[in-house]
């Protein structure tokens, strides 16, 4: 009879790593920006129908949980495109040792948030 082969370690093995968390949440947010724009697209087609289709989804936007909605598409925005740069410098083989790695994602994460309060605070 064959020994079983050992299965391969799971996720539930590893502990997250920065590095690992911000590529699921490039990912997700890649995700969030490619639903949101399909929002954004309707409600360009529903604004350019005029103010009686256009006033109930702007009420709808004003609630809070449009806020919501509109907080985490900014968010994600802001994210995907600063981690997009951090990739771009990747590929032109910029910061690639793991102490860089760590700096920037850090810096990226912290930028994100310091970014999109702004915006928030401004608008």
């Amino acid at each position: 009879m064959a020994q079983p082969r050992p299965l391969s370690p799971h996720l539930q093995v590893y502990r997250p790593q920065l590095t690992s968390v911000m590529s699921i949440m490039h990912r997700m947010s890649g995700a969030v920006l490619a639903t949101g724009s399909l929002l954004l697209a309707i409600w360009l087609m529903v604004l350019a129908m005029g103010a009686e289709f256009f006033e109930p989804l702007n009420e709808a936007l004003k609630h809070p949980v449009g806020q919501l909605v509109l907080f985490g598409y900014s968010l994600a925005l802001v994210y995907h495109g600063l981690n997009g740069i951090r990739h771009l410098a990747w590929d032109l083989r910029i910061g690639l040792e793991i102490k860089q790695v760590y700096q920037t994602g850090y810096l990226v994460l912290v930028s994100t948030f310091l970014i999109t309060a702004a915006l928030w605070f401004l608008v």
